[in-house]
């Protein structure tokens, strides 16, 4: 009888965990909320999307629960940004993969640039809506390709609907950015962020107060007195503050200037909860566009 027993425990034993494994294999785990906007449009009601980072936080510097790294572990799909964002949970994606658990690092994928003072690759791709127009195709694919049970079909249709949304914001941001005179693109922001949208739409990046690519940086005086200096001589009307960290740093380069500089609030790295500005990617860069044109269009 106690064989018998044990043969039935094993029995349900397997059982068990091939109804774990595909429910793994049926989920995608996202790690910025950015980035998980994007792919809960591309999925739609195909699969389930875990987002791990939660809105107006840090990409550089969030962590996650215990619950959540055994999410990562068992997902079937982790979407991650890369190029060096995630600094509070690379550590966890790079375990999951290592145990194999496929994993997709989608800033590596579109064209990366690096950054123009120090060199390295600049992880914040995003701010450009073409690079996020040619990401959507490749996330979609290893959707396809790795998570179980869902309709190509479908997310593929999901991926082109999406695509025409963004080329749309696009032309939606060429237009608008139009209105600002030449001579005033010129971007002074709390970390360097928006090299890819400089790049897109012909913007200058003056420089940043914090003279980093990630906010876990700190500007020393003399960084601050030399954008100053950059500042003054470049006529910059408005300097711009992530709207999930604290503008007092900005606040000081103002005042440091010596000019009248305002200090204007973007969604560079997160998005809000909802009813914020900036629920979702689309919402966060036309947010961006209207807050960018309204500080530099006028002196």
């Amino acid at each position: 009888m106690s064989r018998i027993r044990a043969l039935l425990v094993a029995a349900l034993l397997v059982v068990s965990g091939c109804s774990a494994a595909g429910a793994s294999g049926g989920s995608v785990v996202v790690t910025t909320n950015i980035l998980g906007d994007i792919t809960r449009r591309i999925v739609g009601d195909q699969a389930g999307v875990t987002v791990l980072m939660k809105p107006n936080a840090d990409p550089h510097s969030f962590g996650i629960s215990a619950q959540q790294a055994a999410e990562v572990e068992h997902a079937g799909l982790i979407v991650y940004n890369g190029l060096g964002l995630e600094e509070g949970m690379l550590r966890t994606v790079q375990a999951a993969e290592r145990n194999g658990v496929p994993a997709l690092a989608v800033g590596e994928r579109v064209d990366p640039i690096s950054y123009a003072a120090h060199g390295g690759p600049d992880p914040h791709f995003w701010t450009d809506p073409g690079r996020v127009r040619a990401a959507v195709p490749v996330i979609a694919d290893q959707i396809v390709a790795r998570v179980s049970g869902v309709d190509g079909n479908v997310i593929r249709a999901n991926a082109e609907r999406y695509r025409q949304e963004l080329g749309t914001l696009e032309d939606t941001m060429r237009r608008r950015f139009a209105e600002i005179p030449p001579q005033r693109r010129k971007l002074v922001t709390n970390h360097h962020v928006f090299g890819y949208l400089a790049q897109r739409f012909g913007f200058q990046v003056v420089g940043a107060v914090i003279p980093s690519g990630t906010t876990l940086a700190s500007p020393s005086a003399s960084d601050l007195k030399s954008l100053a200096d950059a500042v003054r001589a470049a006529g910059v009307p408005a300097v711009f503050a992530d709207s999930s960290q604290p503008d007092r740093l900005a606040r000081v380069l103002a005042d440091q200037a010596g000019v009248r500089v305002r200090v204007k609030s973007l969604f560079s790295e997160s998005l809000s909860e909802p009813g914020q500005g900036a629920a979702t990617y689309l919402e966060m860069m036309r947010a961006n566009t209207d807050a960018i044109v309204d500080g530099l269009a006028t002196p």
